[in-house]
Parts: structure tokens; sequence; C-alpha cells
């Protein structure tokens, strides 16, 4: 009896601690940005993550998140990153993993960037 219950709590417990969007999807997506004209530097939270066209990987959080592009001649555009719920976090409510939803929450899992592609056209310095 005291093994079964000892098997029974660390089951209880693996799956109470999971984070299922974290590891499932992970705590970055890829997002491609294109610029008109293209050569645009792709910058968020302060730091280059590439120049345009290009791919980045940008943490995912909670927060309104921005990303900044700029060129020389041309006046910077900032735009803000949409997200979107991410379902698999249903499988820890599902599970009643608190903890773990608690994770995916510290961590942005519990949304994930939608759309995948920005398109931003950039206007001329007079």
């Amino acid at each position: 009896m005291k093994n079964k219950l000892s098997i029974t709590l660390l089951i209880g417990i693996a799956l109470s601690t999971t984070s299922c969007a974290t590891i499932i999807t992970g705590t970055k997506d890829k997002i491609t940005f294109n610029t008109t004209p293209e050569g645009a530097k792709v910058i968020h939270k302060g730091i280059e993550k590439c120049t345009t066209p290009c791919t980045a990987e940008i943490p995912r959080s909670l927060s309104k998140q921005m990303v900044t592009f700029e060129k020389e001649g041309f006046i910077s555009k900032e735009v803000k990153l949409t997200k979107t719920f991410n379902p698999v976090t249903l499988v820890n409510i599902l599970l009643g993993g608190v903890i773990g939803l608690g994770i995916d929450t510290a961590t942005g899992s519990l949304t994930k960037y939608s759309p995948k592609e920005y398109k931003v056209e950039l206007d001329q310095k007079n």
C-alpha cells in the first residue's frame, strides 16, 4: 500500500510540475521581417536582431513587445508584435498543473506570436 501511494504521489508531482507549452513549443518564436526598402536593422529591446529581409527568434512575453526598424535616410518605425493564446497551455489546465501553468505564464509560453511575418514600409526622410 505504501509503495502504491509513493508511486501515485510521484506521478501527481510529475504531472503538476510540467509546463507543457514551455516544453512543447519553447519560449521563443521565429518571426520573419521584411521592409521596403530592404536593409533595415531590426531592433528588439535595444538589441539588433537582424537586417531585413530576415528571420529572428523573439522571446515570448506577456508584456507588450515592440520591434523597431531603422535604416539610414529613412524614418524609424516601431511595430507592436501581436500575440494569440497558445492552445498547448490547455494541457496544463486539463491535467491540473497549476505549477506548470505558472511556469508557462512566467516564460511567456502562454501566448505565441501571430502573425509570424511582418512587412513594413519605411518612409524616406525629407
